[in-house]
């Protein structure tokens, strides 16, 4: 008999019929981080409902990799189908393998090389434009470029303002009712008609309108685009049959989705960062100053950005944007010395794992030089912000060239100044994004190579 093999234990101050629902509500980042003090296996439970945590950076590689084949997405990513049921971010088994390999050559290196020029001219007419606006709600405006150039790069077209307003305002609903229904997972209460309900049913509706106009488009003008909502009008299934209507919209809802959110909280952060570290901003302006010039931006422009990318890793580090991260078991498993029932639902923190003081030195200092080679680098599977394994995400180049382009353009044109109000905190909803964040953009003249030897 082996004696070694357990069932991981609950994590203290489990309160009858509502588990740890209370510290959970208080302070979710807080809650989750104390955890780890119990180990690297733990359960919690909110009301009925039981979660086994995953603490450890070498089991939770281990789960996304070597046993990947044991477990589905889990509990947040089936509510994640409020965008489109099957989409690829959700999707399992055969279905997804068929969907990534098809979507898989739009995001090839060289592809992104041609989406960097379409970045360039989406984005520098958007920071162009604050000079005549006010404080900036700046994860707003972050949110409205990158959902720019998603659809700019992705699917050859761009909104106007007030189209973006409200498709960014669905995505923000539909993001939010996916998180309550997967932390208060009552499958009753979603099919009653609330106003959250009746909400996230509107959001739907407009982002499908949105994006049955985008390929509306494309139907109509075949000719006049190459992009991966024509990859999807001329793809087919298996049998040889073309995508269902409803798969296509789906597909590119949940591109739209989850392509801009993050990469818009991250740059968020990381311009808050700046804005406290002045040493860290004027070498950002010098390395920007002294790279850009007047022509076009491409990858191997912005491969000279190493500062600039550093900044880009340690805001992905210490504010991971996908938070919470979800899987269940689809069998029996053992991780490490527990042993996992098949339907056991799990949870793990790229957050917590990315600011483990076992892991980083000063794991709450915002640090770039850590990236830098010589410096001793955290162990493999310690620094995921993507993910790892068959799950990970395939548009993480696409999202790291985005974001080092637009820092650079902003940083190449303005100082982003804070504006005086509440402190800004994190707030774990859908992503990790701050409570509040309003910035004045002041302008600044580049200087460039040519004028200081001038």
């Amino acid at each position: 008999m082996n004696t070694d093999l357990h069932f991981p234990p609950y994590a203290p101050g489990r309160v009858p019929f509502i588990g740890h629902a209370v510290p959970l509500a208080r302070d979710r980042l807080a809650f989750l981080q104390r955890l780890r003090e119990h180990g690297p296996i733990v359960r919690i439970s909110i009301g009925p409902k039981t979660l086994t945590v995953i603490n450890s950076p070498d089991l939770v590689q281990e789960m996304l990799t070597r046993k990947s084949g044991q477990f589905s997405k889990g509990l947040l990513f089936e509510k994640l189908k409020l965008f489109g049921n099957d989409a690829l971010p959700v999707a399992e088994g055969g279905r997804h393998l068929r969907r990534r390999r098809l979507m898989q050559p739009a995001f090839h290196h060289q592809q992104v090389d041609q989406y960097v020029r379409t970045m360039q001219t989406t984005v520098e007419p958007m920071i162009a434009a604050w000079q005549s606006m006010g404080p900036l709600d700046l994860k707003t405006e972050m949110q409205l470029m990158t959902q720019n150039v998603v659809m700019g790069a992705l699917f050859s077209t761009i909104p106007d303002r007030k189209t973006g307003h409200a498709i960014l305002e669905s995505v923000d609903t539909l993001f939010a009712a996916a998180l309550r229904r997967a932390l208060l997972p009552l499958p009753l209460l979603e099919r009653l008609p609330t106003r959250g309900n009746r909400r996230a049913r509107r959001a739907g509706q407009v982002m499908r309108a949105a994006v049955g106009e985008v390929i509306a488009d494309h139907l109509a003008r075949p000719d006049e685009h190459d992009d991966i909502v024509s990859l999807l009008l001329s793809a087919q299934e298996p049998d040889g049959t073309p995508l269902a209507d409803e798969d296509i919209l789906s597909e590119v809802t949940g591109l739209l989705a989850a392509g801009s959110e993050t990469t818009a909280v991250t740059l968020t952060w990381l311009f808050h960062e700046l804005s406290r570290n002045p040493d860290l901003e004027r070498q950002l302006h010098s390395e920007v100053d002294a790279v850009l010039t007047d022509e076009p931006l491409t990858t191997k422009t912005l491969s000279r950005l190493t500062f600039t990318r550093r900044l880009v890793n340690e805001s992905l580090r210490l504010y991971s944007p996908a938070w919470l991260v979800t899987r269940q078991t689809t069998e029996p498993v053992r991780l490490g010395t527990v042993d996992l029932p098949a339907g056991e639902d799990i949870v793990w923190s790229p957050y917590t794992l990315h600011r483990d003081p076992g892991l980083y030195p000063d794991p709450l200092r915002f640090d770039p030089d850590r990236w830098l080679p010589e410096r001793p680098q955290p162990p493999k599977g310690a620094f995921i912000p993507f993910g790892a394994g068959k799950r990970q995400c395939m548009g993480n180049e696409f999202a790291v060239a985005e974001a080092t382009l637009i820092t650079a353009l902003i940083a190449s044109r303005w100082r982003l100044r804070p504006v005086a109000g509440p402190a800004v905190r994190p707030v774990g909803a859908i992503t990790l994004h701050p409570s509040t964040l309003r910035m004045t953009a002041e302008a600044r003249t580049p200087v460039r190579r040519h004028q200081e030897a001038a």
